[in-house]
């Protein structure tokens, strides 16, 4: 989130009168089945462990100072996660602060970032320590190709850093690193500098660069730690695990490997619509997972063959993307009320820095969410209504309850796939047009 009030612009109603006359398919709520992978049945005793077990790594003085590098991800607990690791380097007589690792993220400012920290329940009140917040940069000179390597001066200028980040896929393309420990070194860390080195050649950037940075970083930055964590399908921690920085590589892979095969998925290889109710760069990086919207969508890069989605409405964001609408651009249709809320100067940052712009695009803005679904069923290329394929989630991490047509609940009853379900209802939609059969409690407007 900025620093000073977003930069939001004032679209026009636009009707189209021949979208009234389109019939929206009754849709069934089903609660499906998902990888299941048990999360840690007491996670802050689990975090006191790992500390407690690897405190070998933490061989400084009584007193040293101790940066906890915490990012801008919604990773499941952070707060809790972040508080437990503070008072356990409390309790060591160290002097822990934390300094935000997001790169450009929150306006590229720091006060932004600092918010984006608050947003996330991390502050000096609740965490019991200060927060230590700059873009200015040290610099570990340069690596092959003359890019240049910064780390966040907070951080370099303290006697030891620990790292806190979920390893999971990134909202890119498959490569042995994604986001872990090592990205956050590299572009986290790196502050607005070190993410636009980064992403400044685009793919080769992500798959080359940045493993390169991490690792002059490892060499040079004072790391003590990074704390791994890996997510369930239901976005709980399944497992942690303290990481000496020599080995933030090696185990950011194996992780990988652990995270990707309990994510949480929609089970269809196609889908003629999908009704998102709402996005945010605190759901996915991307704004929408592209392992669930099948939208890669960089150029040369190709998009995964499934699944395979026709058309894709969005008809929200959510309060703690600050109007970050990253992801509008994988969209269809967005109602006006998204359109008109969304920060431009944090969208185009974020793209710019990232130089990959798609996912900034704003798509066809239509009055109402009741216009924008009725689109997406007028142009999804299927004539009959009772033969449409069209899925209803509240976002790209919300994926154990969902809506779906009647094709798509006899697939997943054939597939043995259902836990529970709910006859076929109509979509329902007030006065204004917002949808009210919504998953999400509809308080991000």
């Amino acid at each position: 989130m900025p620093d000073m009030p977003g930069v939001t612009p004032k679209f026009p109603s636009i009707e189209l009168p021949h979208l009234a006359a389109v019939d929206i398919p009754p849709m069934r709520r089903v609660r499906i089945k998902q990888r299941d992978n048990p999360q840690l049945d007491d996670l802050v005793a689990s975090i006191d462990a790992e500390l407690s077990g690897n405190a070998a790594l933490f061989e400084l003085p009584k007193g040293a100072e101790i940066a906890v590098a915490v990012g801008s991800r919604g990773i499941a607990c952070i707060d809790i996660i972040v508080r437990t690791a503070v008072a356990w380097l409390k309790t060591r007589g160290f002097s822990p602060f934390i300094v935000p690792a997001m790169g450009s993220h929150g306006g590229g400012t720091a006060d932004g970032q600092t918010k984006v920290l608050s947003a996330l329940g991390i502050t000096q009140e609740t965490i019991g320590c200060p927060v230590r917040a700059t873009m200015e940069t040290a610099t570990y000179g340069e690596i092959e190709g003359g890019i240049a390597c910064h780390f966040d001066a907070f951080a370099a200028a303290a006697d030891g850093i620990l790292v806190i980040n979920r390893v999971k896929a990134h909202t890119s393309f498959p490569r042995p690193i994604e986001s872990g420990l090592t990205k956050m070194l590299a572009v986290g860390l790196g502050k607005a500098e070190g993410a636009r080195w980064v992403h400044l050649l685009g793919p080769r950037g992500l798959a080359e660069i940045l493993p390169a940075l991490a690792e002059r970083i490892v060499e040079r930055a004072p790391l003590v730690a990074g704390l791994a964590l890996v997510e369930n399908a239901a976005k709980q921690i399944m497992h942690a695990e303290i990481v000496p920085p020599a080995e933030f590589a090696t185990t950011d892979k194996r992780l990988l490997v652990q995270s990707k095969a309990a994510m949480a998925r929609l089970p269809f290889a196609r889908l003629d619509g999908l009704i998102i109710e709402e996005i945010g760069k605190d759901v996915s990086g991307a704004g929408i997972d592209p392992a669930i919207s099948g939208r890669t969508d960089i150029r040369g890069v190709d998009n995964p063959a499934e699944p395979f989605i026709h058309k894709i409405a969005v008809l929200d964001m959510t309060r703690e993307t600050g109007g970050n609408g990253m992801g509008t651009g994988m969209a269809d249709y967005i109602p006006r009320h998204v359109a008109d809320r969304l920060d431009l100067k944090a969208m185009y940052m974020n793209a710019v820095t990232a130089t990959i712009l798609e996912k900034a695009f704003i798509p066809i803005v239509l009055p109402d969410d009741l216009t924008v679904i009725r689109a997406l069923v007028a142009t999804c290329w299927v004539h009959d209504v009772n033969a449409m394929r069209i899925c209803q989630i509240r976002s790209s991490m919300h994926l154990s309850e969902i809506a779906v047509t009647e094709p798509l609940f006899e697939e997943l009853r054939e597939a043995d796939l259902l836990l529970s379900h709910d006859g076929p209802e109509s979509l329902r939609f007030d006065a204004s047009g917002r949808l009210q059969s919504r998953f999400g409690n509809g308080d991000s407007k």
